[in-house]
């Protein structure tokens, strides 16, 4: 039981993967710790999840939160084993018409949220020689699309930390994971495109929530360096990366569904 007695922190619990992630771990023996900004919300989700957890209202907008609560969760729990940086949203709209203040709070909550966690636990992993980070990124950190300027832009930074903390890491026993989901079905999309139109395009290639989870914590137990979900789009990167002009010109009408 590779997860038994783990804590295991979760950033963005309140609802979607981040929540199914705590039930599955409790199930596994772990002990997740579910933070997030709602706290009737994680109320809600903690009566779902079984065994041993916490709960902690987290703004991870805010330095002095992340630091306040990580070290209340080291003194409470004797440290956190395994990081996953899940809180996130996105909004879907043409890059003339959406507000800068937009692009600012969604790269504050994606990115800096990211590095605010990862700077209050990280001293803590390095001096245990142990520990694992976990970087939920998405497909459209890797390729871009009409309509979600800001929130790609939030994802490539993500996935631009995570790989340059990963070398950095080697040798001191903390791993480091990125996971690059295409969409899923989640509350995710409730405000990232109110009108429905993306979802009902994408429907049929939209993954399950558990199949997303399952693959997170197998890559987890493996320490795999990164996740691409699902194939196809891990495939559509691929040709993107050895052939953008090629892609471009055939990728338009598979990506423009917003």
């Amino acid at each position: 039981m590779f997860f038994r007695d783990k804590v295991v922190v979760i950033t963005g619990a309140s609802s979607g993967i981040g929540a199914l992630m705590a039930q599955r771990l409790a199930e596994q023996g772990a002990v997740p710790v579910l933070v997030a900004r709602s706290e009737t919300r994680l109320a809600e989700v903690s009566e779902r999840v079984a065994g041993p957890h916490g709960t902690f209202v987290l703004d991870v907008q805010s330095t002095e939160q992340v630091d306040a609560v990580m070290s209340r969760i080291l003194e409470e729990y004797g440290r956190i084993d395994i990081l996953i940086n899940n809180a996130g949203y996105g909004v879907f709209s043409r890059f003339a018409d959406a507000p800068l203040r937009e692009f600012e709070d969604m790269m504050d909550v994606n990115y800096m949220g990211t590095v605010r966690c990862i700077k209050a636990v990280l001293p803590h992993m390095l001096n245990r020689g142990t520990g694992h980070i976990v970087n939920i990124a998405s497909m459209a950190g890797k390729i871009g699309s009409a309509k979600s300027s800001g929130y790609s832009a939030t994802k490539h930074a993500v996935l631009g930390l995570t790989n340059c903390l990963r070398p950095e890491l080697v040798g001191t026993g903390v791993y480091v994971t990125a996971i690059n989901p295409g969409p899923i079905d989640t509350p995710f999309f409730d405000r990232a495109d109110p009108s429905g139109t993306y979802v009902n395009n994408v429907r049929w290639f939209m993954l399950k929530p558990d199949r997303v989870v399952r693959r997170m914590m197998r890559a987890i137990e493996r320490r795999t360096p990164e996740v691409n979900l699902p194939f196809t789009a891990a495939a559509g990167v691929k040709l993107f990366q050895l052939f953008p002009r090629l892609f471009d010109s055939i990728g338009y009408r598979l990506l423009n569904k917003k």
